[in-house]
């Protein structure tokens, strides 16, 4: 079975490692590849780049996730490294793409590693898209999160500074290759289309960033506000939301493909289901068509998406007015539209009609209603009832079936 989240590395060209995690759509089709590149001091293992992630699969983006030099399981040192440097990593992680798979056509970039990609870019043609997530305008930007320290810096050379509960050293060089970078030169000549994704509660790198990098860029340009979420997109709904909109967007400027060139890969089975870390909301693909599960928020979940039995209902329903509508092309008959409501519920036996065996206490009950739009006689009516029970979904779920499981892969 062909793993859809693999754990790779890559070096950087100065001979360190860099720790990677790929994300391919379930259905093993990739329709293009995307770089994510984390915020400064954070890591590819945040929520935000998981959740966001998911949402570019479930268009066939395929994503590289790596740390940074010195970062969550990438080998160096943070002591000795640059924004210069960061932006190597990136050209590595490209460099890797390309080499095993197929290179970039989207960059994502959250905080500080979206100046990165604003900032590298223009050097790739194989990019048609970069999308920023709360990223500054000026990658000096950063140093106003160690104010206190800048002289220390200035003096010394370097300081141990404390991000989000953590002690990193900060470098003078750190600093300089900040100052050296021209923002509105980088963004003026990206000649990529590019979306400005901002939070206006956005604490960390002001809302005004995203307007300086928008002023700077030629179009195709586009910003869509991120309201309600914070600087590192901690919650899962403002990640999903992003992942959508990112994909959305970047459809018309990624390269299509041709369906009766491709066979989904889902290793024999008709449809592939994978639930992450974000609660109940599961990811669906049935053949080329992507779905999505989910629970109530009252019952824990996040309500992306129907529940388990909305889309056993679902199916009987579709499968209900599929087969009256076969039927009644094959009759002639005027029948205008069908439509097919249902509900589930755990009822008593005693309460159920037709059931004889009243020893276990409850039974499962799914209530249909089919309305039929159309001028026919009552027995047209009666007979579109009775085919209604002959539907394939129905069949099976009043045969005996029989469910059949397995581990298989790690």
């Amino acid at each position: 079975m062909m793993k859809r989240t693999q754990r790779v590395e890559f070096e950087n060209g100065r001979g360190q490692k860099l720790s990677a995690r790929i994300e391919q759509p379930l259905d093993g089709h990739v329709r293009a590849w995307a770089i994510f590149a984390h915020c400064f001091t954070c890591s590819k293992d945040l929520r935000a780049v998981r959740s966001i992630s998911s949402g570019l699969n479930r268009h066939g983006i395929a994503v590289l996730n790596f740390d940074f030099t010195g970062l969550g399981r990438s080998e160096g040192s943070f002591a000795e490294t640059t924004f210069a440097t960061d932006m190597q990593d990136l050209m590595a992680a490209v460099d890797y793409l390309e080499e095993h798979h197929r290179a970039p056509a989207l960059l994502v970039g959250h905080s500080l590693g979206g100046a990165a990609v604003l900032h590298t870019a223009h050097k790739l043609p194989s990019v048609k898209a970069v999308a920023t997530i709360g990223a500054p305008f000026d990658p000096i930007h950063v140093t106003d999160q160690f104010t206190d320290y800048k002289a220390k810096i200035e003096e010394d050379g370097a300081a141990t500074v404390k991000l989000a509960g953590r002690d990193f050293t900060i470098t003078k060089a750190f600093v300089e290759s900040l100052r050296e970078c021209d923002p509105a030169e980088s963004i003026g000549s990206l000649k990529r289309a590019l979306l400005v994704m901002h939070s206006p509660l956005d604490d960390t790198v002001g809302i005004s960033n995203a307007s300086k990098i928008f002023g700077a860029a030629k179009h195709p340009k586009s910003f869509v506000s991120l309201d309600g979420a914070d600087h590192l997109i901690t919650r899962n709904e403002d990640g999903e939301y992003a992942g959508e909109v990112i994909a959305n967007w970047a459809e018309r400027y990624l390269p299509g493909y041709d369906r009766e060139e491709h066979e989904p890969e889902l290793d024999g089975a008709q449809v592939a289901v994978k639930t992450g870390r974000a609660k109940f909301h599961t990811d669906i693909r049935a053949g080329f068509h992507g779905l999505v599960a989910d629970e109530p928020t009252k019952l824990g979940g996040t309500d992306h998406g129907p529940s388990p039995y909305d889309l056993l209902l679902a199916s009987l329903g579709a499968c209900t007015s599929m087969t009256l509508r076969m039927y009644a092309d094959r009759k002639e008959l005027p029948v205008e539209s069908i439509e097919v409501r249902l509900s589930h519920a755990k009822v008593h036996k005693t309460d159920a009609e037709g059931v004889e065996d009243k020893k276990s206490p409850k039974i499962d009950q799914i209530t249909r209603e089919i309305v039929i739009e159309g001028d026919l006689t009552e027995q047209q009516r009666e007979r579109m009832l009775q085919i209604a029970d002959r539907c394939p979904v129905h069949r099976t779920l009043h045969s005996e079936i029989d469910i059949q499981s397995k581990l298989v892969g790690d």
